[in-house]
């Protein structure tokens, strides 16, 4: 299985950095896994609700540049679906079986995800209805990711 994290903005803390490699070097013996960072787009603290759709916009179309056609997309957004560590073990599951071998899970920017980003979905997945900085989710996606192969292969580590 190829899993593809496709995020927006830049990780600049250490300990987020050293966190989300090693839940990466772990997931190395059950897929390939890979994080693709897109640029954020510049603006300033103030913005109009116009200007917003248009940051989102232009993120979007960053993030949808890196997602093949053949790609199934989870997009984590606040309004998604509620799911507990089994059944997102399950969907990756379910998927693999079915020959969904290529996923990318996308993480937007501060202002969430383009419209067009949530078309694209296959499925939204919202891991609270808290909001979390996107470089904190990616550290809580990767271990939830690991967690579910875990759980696929009953393997010890899931409690």
């Amino acid at each position: 299985m190829n899993i593809s994290i496709v995020t927006v903005g830049k990780l600049k803390e250490k300990y987020l950095k050293q966190g989300i490699e090693e839940y990466l070097k772990r997931l190395g013996s059950y897929a390939k896994v890979e994080v693709i960072e897109v640029p954020d787009e510049k603006a300033p603290e103030e913005l109009s609700e116009t200007e917003m759709i248009q940051v989102k916009q232009k993120e979007g179309e960053r993030i949808l540049a890196k997602i093949g056609l053949d790609t199934y997309v989870i997009a984590l957004a606040i309004n998604g679906k509620l799911k507990s560590s089994e059944e997102l073990a399950d969907t990756l599951d379910k998927l693999a079986t079915y020959g969904k071998s290529k996923i990318a899970f996308v993480i937007g920017g501060s202002l969430g995800l383009s419209d067009e980003v949530l078309k694209r979905a296959d499925e939204q997945l919202s891991f609270s209805k808290m909001t979390f900085p996107h470089q904190l989710m990616r550290l809580i996606l990767v271990e939830q990711i690991y967690r579910a192969f875990r759980i696929n292969r009953g393997e010890p580590y899931h409690k």
